[in-house]
């Protein structure tokens, strides 16, 4: 969706622009978050995840990172990117975006023609979709617009602190209005700005003449400004990676499992005289028979010694490994003495414990209720929980995949 806005008159040119360059203003220092356009979201550094967007817009012809700091440019050149040396004049926490791109197209100025049209992106927005990117250069380029730039919808009650007390901005307070019965408002995302270059050249800043906005989606939006920023954008990854892969086939010739917290929900049950029992699902003991009819060797990899872990395995016919302090040893040394690489086993796991096996296996699953600081070690969250199913929905996958598909029905499968 784009939307006109009330235009800024002085500029205006129809002839149509040609050839796209983007710039990335990526400086070495940052106040609110220390090296913050090469911390990690998804295990990319932000400088690398905007120049990968930006490269899958098809209409783009060059992409320029400006820095000062030399592991910033390492970064973006192997990422693809262009880098231009960005001056200290122009790199302090005053500096703004526009001097970054008046200084590349001074610097390009003297050996190469200009392009039609600059593109302003910001590094700190960890999830610009070049769908939408590539619209507000569509629009720039056919000459509908001199500027587009990303905003979202803001459904939002403003305030102030006034003389008299805190009073509405976009709103009257004495009149509550419904959201739909108010006009629609955008908040501009920060994530790209798109220009002719020779109105940005005219103005020195990123709007004027015609400008149009382009409606991006609420949840990718989100601007990195500090700590909180990163955790909040480090789940909506998770989020969206674990929403991509979906239900989709996990080829792996081999199923190890961590016990607590993936065959049971993590809570332990003492009576009276300090005897402890779990609760454990009868599909997941469905799951694991189906994947033994399959002939998928199956390990249990647990650090308790609880004698209930060697009475489940017993009761599913699969092998244990109980009281184990180093985990990857005992599952390198289980897949090697089965001619099984890691790369092809799933281990599913849910705690801190497991990070090492996670890390090592091609295929690392983790269960939903799993610890937040385990999920960046596995790509793969499941839908359902520990001791809820977790271990079916990683069997049907496992299942699904060629060549273990099976069409043997459950009629007779002992499911504990």
């Amino acid at each position: 969706m784009s939307q006109d806005l009330a235009p800024a008159p002085t500029f205006v040119s129809t002839r149509p622009p040609a050839g796209v360059w983007v710039v990335i203003p990526a400086r070495g220092g940052s106040k609110g978050v220390r090296r913050k356009n090469l911390r990690p979201v998804g295990g990319e550094p932000l400088v690398e995840r905007a120049v990968r967007a930006v490269l899958a817009v098809s209409q783009v012809d060059d992409v320029y990172v400006s820095t000062d700091d030399s592991e910033i440019a390492d970064v973006s050149m192997r990422a693809g990117a262009r880098v231009v040396h960005r001056p200290a004049r122009i790199s302090g926490d005053e500096a703004s975006s526009e001097s970054a791109v008046s200084h590349l197209l001074a610097e390009m100025a003297e050996v190469a023609p200009l392009p039609g049209v600059i593109v302003l992106v910001q590094a700190t927005s960890p999830f610009i979709e070049p769908a939408d990117l590539g619209r507000a250069i569509d629009l720039v380029r056919s000459g509908e617009c001199d500027v587009a730039f990303s905003a979202t919808r803001a459904d939002l009650h403003l305030w102030r602190e006034g003389p008299a007390g805190p009073e509405g901005v976009n709103h009257d307070a004495r009149r509550r209005q419904r959201r739909q019965d108010r006009p629609v408002e955008h908040r501009e995302t920060g994530a790209f700005y798109v220009m002719r270059t020779d109105g940005f050249l005219e103005h020195g800043h990123r709007f004027f003449g015609r400008i149009r906005l382009v409606e991006v989606e609420p949840l990718g939006s989100l601007e990195i400004d500090t700590e909180a920023d990163l955790r909040l954008a480090e789940l909506v990854h998770l989020a969206r990676q674990s929403e991509a892969i979906g239900s989709s086939p996990i080829p792996a010739r081999a199923v190890v499992t961590d016990f607590d917290g993936v065959h049971t929900d993590d809570r332990v049950l003492v009576d009276q005289h300090g005897v402890e029992s779990v609760t454990v699902s009868r599909s997941d003991g469905m799951g694991i028979a189906l994947l033994r009819r399959a002939g998928i060797p199956l390990l249990i990899l647990s650090a308790e010694t609880n004698p209930v872990v060697a009475a489940r395995a017993a009761k599913l016919g699969v092998e244990v490994i109980a009281g184990c302090h180093d985990k990857l040893a005992a599952l390198t040394a289980w897949a090697a003495a089965r001619a099984i690489a890691l790369d092809d086993v799933a281990y599913l796991g849910n705690d801190v414990n497991d990070v090492e096996c996670l890390t090592a296996v091609g295929w690392p699953v983790v269960v939903a209720d799993a610890r937040p600081e385990v999920h960046a070690s596995a790509p793969i969250v499941l839908r359902h929980g520990g001791g809820a199913g977790a271990i079916r929905e990683l069997a049907n996958r496992v299942l699904t995949s060629p060549p273990h598909h099976d069409s043997t029905t459950e009629k007779g499968l002992d499911h504990g």
